[in-house]
């Protein structure tokens, strides 16, 4: 017994020299992705770590295993560091069922061993696992939702979800309200989960994880700034002088049309004033024109006797006892 407890030990010793756990560096342990797609993979590490280069390598064994991507490199898979966040990510991109297995984050340390985290990636057509949008947004203060999926054989497993800054889990129909937004995870038992995360914070950003049982997918969430009251007020500003602008414009056309008018209906009112005004006259020289007058002048008495005639006019004549002959006209 003594042997096999010895011999125990020492298989457990090797195996710790060639799986490594560490504390100073994390990951998630099992990840699936659909065929064709791609994912993000973040990988935490202690502060001190802050200056190493950092890399991506492939291989069961952590001390065999192949460097696919150093810090900073480009291409199908990257590797991408962010001192501030004490973070780095790994970015794999048109995955193909080939692509499944161990791959490890890891620290370069000089004069020393490396360190290093492993996690198993799943590539297939059907995975545990999926979500519908890897990366989200939103603004301060307003709220997003995350669409997860789980295959018929993770449907009554443990929905979680989880954020990388400080590995706090929510799972299903339970709400948080503590200093950062509140999350609630809602699961229809048919294979879809919802997470809603309401009243959003700028401490809100950053990377998360749906898992069910566990297998998990990456989601990364970004919090734009709320715009200030100032900008709001300036932008009303903006709009009320533009709408004023437009009214004034509208006004003088209106006003441009109105006097138009106006001068039209002066012109024909004087216009037709004119006319009657010329018809009057026409007609009196047409009736003057139309009397004849004829003056008889008799120079043997001293007496003048002028008789007018009119053409629509008779003439009465009547004699006084003087001899005088004297003239009216009637008119008919």
């Amino acid at each position: 017994m003594h042997f096999y407890s010895l011999l125990s030990s020492l298989i457990l010793s090797v195996l710790l020299l060639y799986i490594s756990d560490s504390e100073s560096l994390k990951t998630l342990k099992n990840l699936a992705v659909k065929h064709g797609g791609s994912i993000s993979i973040p990988c935490v590490y202690d502060e001190k770590y802050k200056s190493n280069r950092k890399y991506w390598c492939r291989g069961y064994y952590w001390s065999l295993c192949k460097i696919v991507a150093n810090t900073n490199t480009s291409g199908r898979t990257s590797v991408t560091d962010h001192p501030t966040q004490n973070m780095f990510t790994v970015e794999l991109k048109s995955l193909q069922d080939s692509d499944s297995g161990y791959y490890w984050c890891a620290v370069e340390i000089s004069g020393g061993s490396d360190d290093g985290d492993y996690v198993y990636l799943t590539v297939s057509s059907d995975p545990a696992v999926l979500v519908i949008n890897s990366s989200v947004s939103g603004q301060e203060g307003g709220r997003v939702s995350v669409q997860c999926l789980c295959s018929a054989g993770y449907k009554n497993k443990q929905k979680k979800w989880c954020r990388f800054k400080d590995w706090s889990c929510f799972t299903v129909w339970k709400t948080s309200t503590s200093q950062n937004s509140a999350v609630l995870v809602s699961d229809d038992e048919k294979g879809s989960v919802s997470v809603e995360m309401s009243g959003l914070q700028k401490s809100d950003a950053g990377w998360y994880w749906f898992s069910a049982g566990d297998v998990g997918v990456t989601v990364h969430l970004t919090v734009t700034e709320r715009p200030s009251n100032s900008t709001a007020v300036t932008e009303n500003k903006e709009t009320t002088a533009a709408e004023l602008n437009g009214n004034t414009g509208l006004i003088w056309v209106l006003l441009a049309v109105g006097l138009g008018l106006l001068l039209t209906l002066a012109t024909i009112i004087t216009w037709m004033l004119r006319k009657k005004c010329y018809g009057n006259q026409t007609e009196t020289r047409a009736r003057v024109s139309s009397t004849a007058v004829h003056t008889t002048i008799t120079t043997e008495s001293p007496v003048i006797y002028s008789a007018v005639i009119s053409e629509n006019k008779k003439l009465s004549q009547a004699v006084r006892d003087d001899g005088v002959i004297y003239s009216s006209v009637v008119a008919e």
